[in-house]
């Protein structure tokens, strides 16, 4: 059920390297042909210059990730302009209304809540930014791993999607359950995009079985 998967391309940070986005690249393009098909790439690397720009469309990635504020105003706009030469996506990862805004201004089609907990918190900070006339922005809410067993992100998706987020960014919370067959990374995929009631449905995954398990949430990014 995810529509695209990031890859933290920071070595130093414990991440992978550009060969390792290469065979995430080279993985899903043998997918071609499939069911499911391909994901695009997503290098997650701290991207300060324009040669991880380069490099990343070099291993054919689709987008990636420019944390508002790790670099000036300025150089981030000498960042987009080198994505935008190279037809690459930029997804800005912010934390503040203010650099938010600011990402919107520079152009940027494709905003990233991260470092922001609660629902009611992320909304607040996507209301007071201000999209161009004419250019939607999307917004993306970062689901961070509750310290529990409980699968409260599941119910975390179901509300973020009910206050009009686009997408769910979504990483080691696939990972912090049981091995039981209801709680695999895949089950939790698909109970988050299952369209189900906050006050009625439980936050359990079940393998995509359930209430409203055939209704579309939206775009799971992990």
């Amino acid at each position: 059920g995810a529509v695209a998967a990031a890859v933290m391309a920071d070595e130093r940070m414990g991440g992978c390297g550009y060969q390792d986005i290469a065979a995430f690249v080279e993985e899903q393009r043998r997918a071609q042909n499939e069911v499911p098909g391909p994901i695009p790439i997503i290098n997650n690397d701290l991207i300060i210059d324009e040669l991880q720009i380069a490099r990343s469309k070099k291993e054919k990635c689709s987008a990636c990730v420019i944390p508002y504020g790790t670099v000036s105003p300025e150089e981030f706009a000498t960042l987009m302009r080198a994505a935008k030469a190279v037809d690459l996506e930029v997804i800005a990862a912010v934390s503040n209304a203010q650099d938010g805004q600011a990402a919107i201004d520079a152009g940027v089609r494709m905003i990233s809540i991260v470092q922001v907990e609660g629902v009611d918190e992320k909304v607040e900070l996507v209301e007071q930014l201000q999209a161009p006339e004419g250019r939607p922005v999307s917004f993306i809410a970062n689901v961070q791993a509750k310290n529990n067993k409980q699968l409260q992100e599941i119910e975390e998706a179901w509300a973020l999607r009910d206050k009009g987020f686009h997408s769910v960014w979504v990483g080691e919370a696939l990972y912090k359950s049981g091995s039981d067959f209801t709680e695999t990374p895949g089950a939790i995929i698909k109970s988050m995009r299952s369209k189900s009631s906050l006050k009625w449905a439980s936050p359990k995954a079940s393998a995509g079985r359930g209430e409203g398990a055939r209704e579309y949430l939206g775009d799971i990014m992990m």
